[in-house]
């Protein structure tokens, strides 16, 4: 079941109609916009969640992205990777959040977290996935959300993250493995 939600998130995420979207939302269209954040939230969601580790964090984070994204629509040139600029712009919002909250905390808490992906996922799944994603590392969560949640491949991955392709490929690899695990003992 988690794994069919899964594919089926990443696979709306593939779909070239978010370009359109991203078009229209660039001359004022509010409908375009409503669409665009439902198609994508989840994934910008548990991105988010899996660098802040914090509910409240990452629903700030998902609210500025698409502040931002209504503001940057226009600017946005498509090149058949619509998620790559939402992740990039996710991405550096969660990476100022991260430096803020070490200002005012000394050090980023480590916090229990949940995944609020979607309403279809029912509260087992939620705590199995909760349970899974604990088990991984920083690097290891968010290489898996990319890859499993938004899509992406392992050399963009790689590339976002500034990473060797080798060493987002192990980690990817590693991670399923513990995922396995976690999942055979529940």
């Amino acid at each position: 079941m988690l794994t069919l939600y899964l594919t089926s998130v990443a696979d709306s995420h593939n779909s070239p109609a978010l370009d359109a979207l991203l078009s229209r939302i660039a001359a004022g269209d509010r409908d375009a916009l409503a669409r665009f954040y439902e198609q994508t939230r989840g994934a910008v969601y548990g991105y988010a969640l899996s660098v802040l580790k914090n509910e409240q964090d990452a629903q700030d984070a998902l609210h500025d992205c698409y502040l931002l994204i209504v503001r940057n629509a226009g600017a946005y040139r498509s090149q058949g990777k619509p998620m790559a600029w939402v992740f990039t712009i996710v991405k550096n919002i969660c990476l100022q959040q991260l430096r803020q909250r070490r200002r005012t905390d000394g050090e980023a808490n480590a916090q229990a977290y949940s995944f609020e992906l979607c309403e279809e996922m029912n509260a087992d799944d939620r705590l199995t996935l909760t349970a899974c994603m604990e088990r991984l590392s920083d690097e290891e969560r968010q290489i898996v959300v990319l890859h499993a949640v938004a899509g992406f491949r392992h050399r963009e991955i790689a590339k976002a993250m500034s990473l060797p392709l080798a060493t987002v490929l192990s980690k990817y690899h590693r991670a399923l493995k513990k995922l396995r695990t976690v999942l055979d003992k529940e």
